[in-house]
């Protein structure tokens, strides 16, 4: 007795879709890859193109996949949003040090 076929929604997809994005405080870059199964976060990278639409001496300071940090060979999923992160421009507590010395200040309203 032969096997019964496999449903669209039961076979492995021959392809995977993934978003690569970098953001800066004005823009937002969004590139859409279609890869094959078992392809890496480097791949994604390289196959979506974004790297044409960054500065040429951009290199990411760490690399995501939803916020959850990875390196560039892991591997993904189809629906990942591979995110490409810049340095900060000032230490997170260097910024509330100087948002708290601001509210200190006579004359300054705190919040």
């Amino acid at each position: 007795m032969p096997l019964p076929e496999a449903s669209p929604a039961t076979s492995p997809s021959t392809t995977i879709r993934v978003e690569v994005v970098y953001a800066e405080l004005q823009r937002q870059i969004v590139r859409v890859a279609t890869l094959p199964p078992g392809a890496t976060v480097g791949e994604a990278i390289r196959l979506s193109g974004i790297r044409d639409a960054l500065p040429a001496d951009f290199e990411p300071t760490s690399i995501g996949i939803f916020g959850r940090m990875v390196v560039p060979a892991a591997l993904l999923s189809d629906g990942d949003r591979v995110e490409l992160y810049r340095p900060l421009k000032i230490d997170p507590k260097q910024a509330r040090r100087r948002r708290a010395e601001k509210q200190k200040r006579p004359g300054t309203a705190a919040s």
